[in-house]
């Protein structure tokens, strides 16, 4: 069997079970047959097999399938990759939607974008997993000639569909991120270089709106009314992890949220118009109000 057959098996049966919460193997088994007759490849799927196929899971995914005796179900204990996971199985779902039909473009309408930098994931995350010093050449769009540095890579951060290196420079030790559709090219050099002690990324941007983290400030508690229309949508589609609903009912949906207020928060704020309201902090409700203004007199001047 090939490989991508046993990846197909594994991520199903892990889907099946979180989505279901529980399952039975005949549930498990007869769900992997009706996903793989969209492959014209039907599996099928023995309690030897299944039972190999949890022992692997764990090893390669870190997801723990237990057994309920009292129930007679399957069950994820522990999943310590939700994240990845969770992408994998989505990327699964498309590419096997691609390969339903040949015409695809027909029934499937893709953005028109630029390369987000992705061909770079090889070689940045040998770099980074083997601390190897890069130097990197990026083209910033505020100037018009690229610049060379080192850096010393730590992790890829996704933020609003773009990738990011996430590196400290080995100049100034400054922590930076670079856009990933902006690399043009970067080299192993024959540096190596200590992973900080203690540096845990996911927490250094936990109370971030995208990349922008600010040296000398501090998380603030914010508060964000929206309509009842565009409040479905912030439900289903959270603006941050930190979000808690304070209020909801036919005339608002109200949240609050623990971020930094930077560039990139303003942005999207900004985006949902007429919709939403800043109601706390006072300083952030007055710089949306500001930039709304300001916006207003460029079509007064018209």
């Amino acid at each position: 069997m090939a490989k991508q057959d046993y990846i197909f098996r594994h991520l199903t049966i892990i889907k099946k079970i979180r989505t279901s919460k529980e399952a039975t193997f005949t549930e498990i088994r007869e769900y992997l047959k009706r996903e793989s007759e969209f492959l014209e490849r039907p599996y099928s799927l023995s309690i030897r097999t299944f039972e190999r196929d949890r022992n692997e899971i764990n090893t390669l995914y870190n997801v723990d399938i237990q057994f309920d005796f009292s129930k007679k179900v399957y069950y994820i204990a522990n999943d310590q990759q939700s994240d990845l996971n969770n992408r994998m199985l989505e990327s699964m779902d498309m590419i096997n939607s691609l390969k339903m039909v040949s015409d695809i473009g027909r029934f499937m309408i893709f953005e028109k974008r630029k390369a987000m930098g992705t061909h770079h994931f090889h070689g940045l995350i040998h770099a980074i997993k083997n601390r190897i010093v890069i130097k990197l050449v990026h083209q910033k769009f505020e100037y018009d000639e690229p610049t060379e540095r080192l850096v010393e890579p730590l992790a890829l951060k996704e933020s609003r569909g773009r990738w990011y290196l996430v590196a400290k420079v080995s100049s100034d030790k400054k922590l930076k991120t670079f856009g990933l559709d902006r690399i043009l090219s970067f080299d192993n050099t024959p540096g190596r270089f200590d992973y900080p002690r203690n540096l845990d990324v996911n927490e250094i941007f936990c109370d971030c709106f995208g990349i922008i983290n600010p040296d000398n400030s501090k998380p603030e508690y914010i508060i964000l009314s929206f309509n009842p229309d565009q409040g479905k949508y912030v439900k289903t589609y959270p603006l941050h992890e930190s979000q808690k609903i304070i209020k909801d009912n036919s005339k608002e949906l109200k949240i609050g949220l623990h971020l930094y207020i930077t560039h990139d928060l303003m942005m999207e704020l900004l985006s949902h118009g007429d919709s939403m309201e800043v109601i706390e902090p006072k300083r952030l409700r007055e710089a949306i109000n500001a930039t709304n203004r300001n916006t207003l007199q460029l079509y007064k001047k018209s």
